[in-house]
């Protein structure tokens, strides 16, 4: 059993972005009291959600930006703020936004120290917010934690492998380190053709110094485990093995699991335990976090089982009574945990993956 830093989410829980808003904070309560149920905080090293150091957040967010930002946490919008990607359905303006954005990126800086120290594996929940630009919100993200995090890693690190299994493209983490060799950044995601933000697309590698450290794989829509295992197992890991990593951070979106009201994606929690095998099995320290996710049910399950992989600790398919009930208050359902066998897809899908993967192992740098 490894011992894990767990950042405590119980600061987030009664922030909102509104009630119609998809991204529903009672998520973060509902997840972490299922794995206080199946035990799973009775051995972690709680750390507790602090602010970042504005310094740290400042090496990619523009300061004219957090000014605004900082404006708007009174939850009062102005129309200059529309500039700046705030007052948007996505990303409205609402009380407490600043201050909730800068925890959430605290939360991933304090797990990136928790690692810096010597630290095996950390979580936030909370974490995982990628579509954050530099001088704008975007995609319900307003300061990109994930960003922050990698900035902090670097102080001690040189070969940080950014793995995001979020249905959508992590755009801005790319954004970050696009010419940077230190970071090689990797995504998988349904294609920007049909998702947001756009973006993504396989023949996007890097630029200067950094081009060959930026791997995109967009899948077409209603890909199932059959095509992703492949795609990861033939392409995705050349790439991560030949790159050597010193660290992972590991943004787990649950968001391309099947019956998500925001995407389109057909994969079961086997995908996403087949990822997690694998980033344990290179043997390096993990900072998880987590990302989309709005099926609400599809996130308490996804991030109960990363926790345990990240623990070494075997749950059972229960879900507890006790637990049933509370979620139900929310309008939140579930039977299980774990899903059964692998989804398939069409031959359509399978062609559409296999063009790209051998785009990629013919094209990108890491697979040469």
């Amino acid at each position: 059993m490894v011992r894990v830093g767990f950042v405590d989410t119980a600061p987030f829980w009664k922030f909102s972005y509104g009630e119609y808003h998809p991204l529903k904070m009672y998520r973060l309560l509902l997840t972490q009291e299922l794995q206080r149920s199946k035990g799973l905080l009775e051995d972690v090293e709680i750390l507790y959600p602090k602010m970042a150091d504005i310094n740290l957040v400042k090496k990619f967010h523009l300061e004219d930006y957090l000014r605004v930002l900082e404006m708007a946490d009174e939850g009062k919008w102005k129309e200059y703020m529309i500039y700046y990607g705030l007052g948007t359905g996505d990303c409205p303006v609402v009380e407490g936004i600043y201050t909730a954005s800068l925890l959430s990126a605290g939360s991933s800086q304090i797990c990136a120290e928790y690692i810096i120290k010597g630290g095996k594996y950390a979580f936030n929940m909370a974490g995982g917010l990628h579509h954050a630009m530099p001088d704008r919100a975007s995609g319900f993200c307003y300061i990109n934690d994930p960003v922050v995090a990698i900035f902090k890693l670097l102080e001690k690190y040189d070969r940080i492998l950014y793995l995001d299994i979020d249905a959508h493209h992590g755009d801005g983490v790319e954004r970050a380190f696009y010419s940077d060799p230190r970071v090689l950044t990797i995504s998988t995601h349904e294609s920007g053709m049909y998702l947001f933000p756009g973006t993504g697309f396989e023949y996007e590698m890097g630029e200067g110094e950094g081009f060959g450290y930026s791997m995109n794989f967009p899948f077409p829509p209603n890909s199932g485990d059959d095509v992703y295992i492949w795609a990861f197992e033939n392409v995705i890991k050349k790439a991560i093995e030949n790159f050597k990593p010193q660290v992972v951070v590991l943004q787990s979106g649950a968001d391309a699991l099947r019956k998500d009201p925001l995407t389109h994606w057909n994969l079961t929690t086997n995908s996403y335990i087949f990822v997690y095998d694998f980033v344990l099995s290179l043997n390096v320290p993990v900072l998880a976090l987590g990302g989309g996710g709005y099926n609400v049910g599809n996130v308490c399950r996804l991030w109960t089982i990363l926790l345990s992989k990240l623990e070494g600790k075997k749950i059972d398919d229960e879900i507890p009574g006790e637990w049933k009930e509370r979620a139900r208050l929310y309008g939140v359902n579930i039977e299980r945990i774990f899903d059964d066998e692998n989804t398939q897809s069409s031959s359509a899908v399978w062609d559409e993956v296999k063009r790209i993967g051998e785009y990629l192992l013919k094209n990108h740098p890491m697979c040469k």
